[in-house]
């Protein structure tokens, strides 16, 4: 069947260009991404699929007169689908907006590979097989016949390629256009007699109910496995023709056919490396794993501390340039007082303030994504996995969890990956303990300024405290259900290999964007409202911010904080300015206490020097419990909308934060009453 390349663009025989829309897909850890990257480059757009919260990539590139998006889709070992990335990539394939398919396969794991391709080939649309990782195939001392594998497939293009190396982009393009205008012929597969007849009769049923399908074949195939949502999509008559599902008779044809594709095309093949087996032993290992984990999350945030303080000093200098520059200019302008304390106390102390943490954002970001694209992350949630069915979670929770680190946002739209919405809520409840990015800034000034020998150690501590609460308010609910029994994780270990540069660039810069447009959105706005919170009260504009609607605002909350050692107004103030975003915190006290650099060390020692004129108490401990109640209470309010969203409750999300309040103050009251008594 011809796809016109004129679908999904530009039309007509006025453009002179071509347009084309492309699916990248392929299994889990077959360097999918790696090579949408390597396409697209930094031309992303990210956005949500219809109708669903996952997200979804697209990317522009061109080739001679054509220009392409491309679709990265989430990894999927079939079109047999359950959970809610796969039904979005089989959607995406299925899509008539959609003019051709990239398959991208692992060269070294063809056996697995190549079952998604043959459901892919029965939809009818041009698809191209991008053979990645062949590095590997050579490692192994294994060969390909790539004119055998080719014939094998229906003549479609088979093109080697390295997305880490990026080799041989160019011809997979050239492959993809060409095979797109001669168009794709229909591949079949011979199934046994009796289910090929019945595909044959309900083929002829969908194309006469449904003319305009390219893919009826594979539709007559899906109803013969007893496929669900076909069913209700198509809704014919086919109990004559379908008496059970053939699902297990289809399957084996199709592994059958693998195996012999397999035998004639895969030659010398070696074993996988002894030292990689070792190697697992140790990071899989049921009990040394999770330390192996502490002590490499450790790491990272000693590189956190001592190398992005290093480079801080950079961001403080032009800070405090900035500020400098921008008092003088005022000041020679003559601008009123009240507007460039606006400006210079409000906005450039409160944003300024926050940009300087970005050194330490960036190493944090950076080890993550090497741990990612190294495969160690995959061991992690494979050890972890164990962990989660004992405390009553899905196997599958670890992902969304791990995905917390980063943001609570993305970790609790990645909660669709599992079964049930009685898991999912069980994870979005917990989820938000995992310590998110944003509460960085919060653990590196307070850890600076009241643990400077050992500030990487007490943030350090504030991730391993968020899991450890995970895992236990997890296991009490578990004991409160008596037990239920929940589903484990099927995870694919991804073979170990060289992080690729330009994917890390790319995952770090995308991370530090969100950074910078948070800075620029809603910690703007929220330096703005604390300034005039704090310099406005009843009688107008105050000189005093002890005088102020925020100061007001703070005595009302100094009951309820202080048994957690946090009995200060100003606490209240920042806390309760936190809820829009975590940073704020550290905006907060920049703005309080008139500070132009929080993060620099004149910064801190102003901070400290207005904390002990407020409470000349306020130590280690007071820190601590501040730092603990910024990890346990309320998630900033784009957390509190997605978990609306997802959970689609006001009930539960607002029980949830009613809880994560309570917990916080708890946790932290505890913690200050008992090291006041040990302390004192």
């Amino acid at each position: 069947m011809n796809h016109n390349i004129g679908i999904g663009g530009k039309k007509g025989p006025e453009s002179r260009r071509k347009h084309l829309n492309v699916a990248c897909i392929g299994n889990p850890n077959c360097g999918k991404t790696t090579l949408f990257n390597a396409l697209t480059g930094s031309r992303l757009k990210v956005a949500n699929w219809p109708g669903v919260t996952v997200e979804r990539v697209e990317g522009e590139t061109s080739y001679e007169d054509t220009d392409i998006t491309l679709i990265d889709t989430p990894g999927i070992y079939s079109l047999t689908c359950y959970t809610i990335e796969e039904k979005v990539t089989r959607k995406c394939a299925m899509d008539d907006d959609i003019d051709a398919i990239i398959n991208v396969v692992d060269a070294s794991s063809l056996e697995r590979n190549l079952y998604l391709t043959l459901q892919l080939l029965e939809l009818g649309k041009p698809v191209v097989l991008a053979l990645n990782m062949m590095d590997v195939v050579k490692e192994r001392g294994m060969e390909l016949d790539m004119h055998r594998l080719p014939e094998m497939l229906g003549g479609i293009p088979v093109v080697p390629v390295s997305a880490a190396r990026r080799t041989g982009l160019d011809i997979l393009l050239h492959a993809l256009i060409h095979h797109c205008e001669e168009g794709m012929e229909e591949y079949i597969l011979d199934y046994p007699p009796e289910i090929e007849d019945k595909i044959g009769k309900l083929t002829f049923l969908m194309r006469k109910n449904y003319p305009s399908h390219c893919s009826a074949r594979w539709h007559a195939i899906k109803l013969l496995e007893d496929d669900e949502e076909v069913r209700q999509d198509h809704p014919i008559s086919v109990d004559s023709l379908v008496d059970r599902s053939y699902e297990k008779e289809i399957i084996q044809s199709k592994y059958a056919y693998i195996e012999k594709v397999v035998r004639e095309i895969l030659f010398y093949k070696g074993k996988k490396a002894a030292s990689t087996d070792r190697i697992d032993r140790l990071l899989t290992h049921p009990i040394w794993g999770i330390p192996v984990f502490l002590l490499i999350m450790c790491l990272v945030f000693f590189l956190t501390f001592t190398v992005g303080d290093v480079l801080k000093g950079v961001f403080e200098t032009g800070l405090d340039m900035v500020s400098d520059g921008a008092a003088g200019l005022l000041e020679g302008l003559g601008v009123a007082g009240w507007l460039k304390s606006l400006i210079v106390e409000g906005i450039i102390a409160g944003v300024g303030g926050i940009l300087t943490f970005i050194p330490n954002i960036f190493i944090l970001f950076l080890a993550l994504a090497i741990l990612e694209d190294s495969g160690y992350m995959a061991r992690v949630a494979y050890v972890m996995d164990s962990v989660m069915g004992r405390v009553g979670l899905s196997g599958k929770a670890f992902l969304p969890m791990i995905l917390g680190f980063g943001c609570t946002v993305p970790a609790i739209m990645a909660t669709r990956a599992l079964e049930t919405e009685h898991d999912r809520r069980k994870t979005m409840l917990v989820t938000p303990f995992m310590s998110c990015s944003a509460r960085l800034p919060v653990y590196v000034l307070f850890s600076d300024i009241f643990f400077p020998e050992h500030p990487a150690v007490a943030a350090f501590s504030m991730y391993v405290i968020g899991m450890a609460i995970a895992i236990l308010v997890a296991l009490v609910i578990n004991g409160l259900e008596k037990g239920k029994v929940n589903d484990s994780l099927l995870i694919e270990l991804p073979e170990y290999k060289r992080p690729n540069a330009r994917t890390i660039r790319i995952y770090v810069w995308n991370k530090l964007k969100d950074y910078l447009s948070k800075a620029g959105t809603t910690i703007f706005i929220a330096s703005i409202v604390i300034w005039l919170v704090l310099n406005f009260g009843m009688s107008g504009q105050v000189k005093d911010p002890a005088d102020s609607f925020g100061a007001m605002l703070g005595r009302v909350l100094v009951p309820v904080l202080a048994p957690a050692g946090l009995g200060m107004w100003q606490i209240g103030v920042a806390l309760l300015s936190g809820i829009s975003a975590k940073e704020v915190v550290v905006s907060s006290f920049a703005v309080l206490f008139g500070v132009a650099n929080a993060n620099s060390e004149a910064g801190m020692a102003a901070i400290l020097e207005n904390i002990h004129k407020v409470d000349p108490a306020f130590g280690p401990l007071n820190a601590y419990c501040l730092m603990l109640f910024c990890l346990l209470y309320i998630p900033c309010v784009a957390t509190v909308a997605t978990i609306k969203k997802e959970s689609g409750s006001w009930r539960f999300t607002l029980g949830m934060m009613a809880f994560q309040l309570l917990l916080a103050w708890t946790v932290s009251t505890v913690v200050f009453q008992l090291g006041s008594l040990i302390v004192g």
